[in-house]
Formats: structure tokens, C-alpha cells, sequence
């Protein structure tokens, strides 16, 4: 079976992406299992830091080479937005195929010192893990947004192209995740808005496939016109969340005296199943 690093120059060649979708249930695991099947597409599974205290680093580990190895499915997993060593080191431990190393609250400097530290603990570990970086501000809530935080300005906190070069070179990470107008949560404003040649810019300037976090509710325009300036990875996580909590509504309505979990979490998975497929569509079409 292909490593991840395989998949993302393949999908860089053919000016396509690979959807990440974040879970943290097990029905959201099933949807994004469902969802590969029927594409026939590689996925990667995320879990942040959060996700994987509710979830269990071990217990994804082994749920992903469980369908790995009875379906010959090519899902991989991405510790998400990890902010120490102690973490990436378990996910490494672990297996993971990639870890999104954050150190984007620091300075320039710490974050360089820091995340290299990272690149060099994998090489330590003799660990295969792909290792990503990220600058700028993309806020960190996946919360339902009437406007933009109070007080931020995107544009001022976008990730330039020099900024990136210098972080590449000097961190030594094969993936990197810049600000270009993107940001965790759905906004019901419409903004943010996208930086498609920001994009390209940091491209040229990295050398290394970009990845596009803060995927949820952009418009299809906006997700072809990243990709085809180097984002070769899409994080889709907002957009679940929303869909598992308006099945389960839908379906307490619809069924106010059952009790059984099983029943009332259909709608939830077919929901999520739903956006899974249409996501990865948009990234490979």
C-alpha cells in the first residue's frame, strides 16, 4: 500500500487534494470509512489533541489499520494541531502517519526552534511520520461564527511567502500550513476570503505541498483555485460537527421515546457520510 508521502505527490501531479476530516466519535469514523469506500479516494483521519483524549491515540490506531487491512482502504492519520513534543512524540510512538505541529501562537524564532526540535525528535525515533508546520493566525475555534473574532484583521495576519521560506529551510518539515485568509469554525458573515495567490506565493517560496486548514464552508471556486496553487491537503471539520448535532436533532424529533444510541445516530453518520463524499469530490474532480 502507498505511503502517505506517495499519495500527496500524486495528488500534487494531478492538481487534486486529500481531505482530512476530523473526527472524534465512532460514527464519524464510520461515515469517513463509508465515505472512502464509495469514492475509491485516500482520506486522512485527524484528530487534535482534544480529539484524541475523548477518542484514544491507541484505540485510532488500531480502528484505521483495522479497515486498512479488511477493506484495503488508504486512510491515514494526522495528529492535529499538537502543540508540545511530549505529543507529537506519542503520536509518533503511535504510528501516525503525519503530525500538524503548531507552534503558530509563538514568535518566528520559537516556533523554528521548536518545531525543528520536533523534525529532529522523529529522526531520533527513526519514525517515518510526516511533520508539518504552520505559521500565521487561523483562530482555533470550530464553533458557529456570526462574525469574525473582535479585533483580528486577516489580512495583517497572513503568513507571508518569506516568512514560509525561511521557516521551511530552517525546520526542515515536509508540509506546511499558512494563513492566507483561512479560519477554524463556519463564519455566517461569508467572510473569510481566500488568498488563492498568497497561496502560490508561499508555494514558490517552500517548495513543500501546502496544507489548507479551515476548510469548512468554502465555496468549491475557492478550495480549485488553492489546490491549484499548492494546497495538496484539505481539513474539513466544522462542516461533521455541524452535520452530527442537526441528524441527532433531527432524529430526537423524529423519535422522541427511543433510547437506543445505535438508532438515534443513523441520521448523524449519513449526514456526515454525505459531506465526506461531496468534500472529496470538489478535491479530486
Amino acid at each position: 500500500m502507498k505511503t502517505l508521502k506517495e499519495i500527496i505527490i500524486e495528488a500534487r501531479q494531478k492538481k487534486s487534494a486529500i481531505g482530512q476530516f476530523n473526527i472524534s466519535t465512532l460514527e464519524a469514523f464510520w461515515a469517513v470509512v463509508r465515505a472512502t469506500e464509495k469514492t475509491k479516494q485516500p482520506v486522512i483521519i485527524g484528530l487534535s489533541e482534544g480529539e484524541m483524549d475523548f477518542f484514544g491515540v491507541k484505540q485510532a490506531r488500531v480502528l484505521v489499520d483495522s479497515v486498512r487491512a479488511e477493506k484495503g482502504l488508504e486512510i491515514f492519520l494526522n495528529a492535529d494541531h499538537v502543540h508540545s513534543l511530549a505529543g507529537a512524540r506519542l503520536a509518533m510512538e503511535n504510528k501516525f502517519d503525519a503530525i500538524t505541529f503548531d507552534g503558530s501562537s509563538l514568535s518566528l524564532a520559537e516556533n523554528i526552534k521548536l518545531t525543528r526540535e520536533c523534525v529532529a525528535l522523529a529522526k531520533e525515533l527513526n519514525s517515518p511520520i510526516l511533520i508539518e508546520g504552520e505559521i500565521g493566525f487561523i483562530g482555533s475555534s470550530s464553533a458557529l461564527l456570526t462574525e469574525m473574532p473582535t479585533g483580528i484583521a486577516i489580512a495583517d495576519k497572513m503568513t507571508t511567502a518569506d516568512e514560509a521560506g525561511q521557516f521551511v529551510r530552517e525546520t526542515g518539515v515536509e508540509l506546511f500550513a499558512p494563513a492566507i485568509g483561512n479560519i477554524h469554525g463556519l463564519v455566517a458573515s461569508g467572510e473569510p476570503k481566500i488568498d488563492a495567490e498568497r497561496a502560490r506565493e508561499i508555494y514558490s517560496a517552500t517548495g513543500v505541498p501546502l496544507v489548507l486548514h479551515g476548510g469548512s464552508g468554502l465555496s468549491p471556486t475557492e478550495l480549485k483555485a488553492v489546490i491549484e496553487a499548492g494546497v495538496a491537503i484539505v481539513h474539513i471539520n466544522s462542516d461533521l460537527r455541524l452535520a452530527w448535532r442537526q441528524g441527532l436533532e433531527k432524529s430526537l424529533a423524529d423519535k422522541p421515546q427511543e433510547i437506543a444510541p445505535y438508532k438515534l445516530l443513523t441520521e448523524s453518520v449519513e449526514a456526515m457520510q454525505k459531506i465526506v463524499e461531496e468534500k472529496i469530490k470538489i478535491l479530486t474532480n
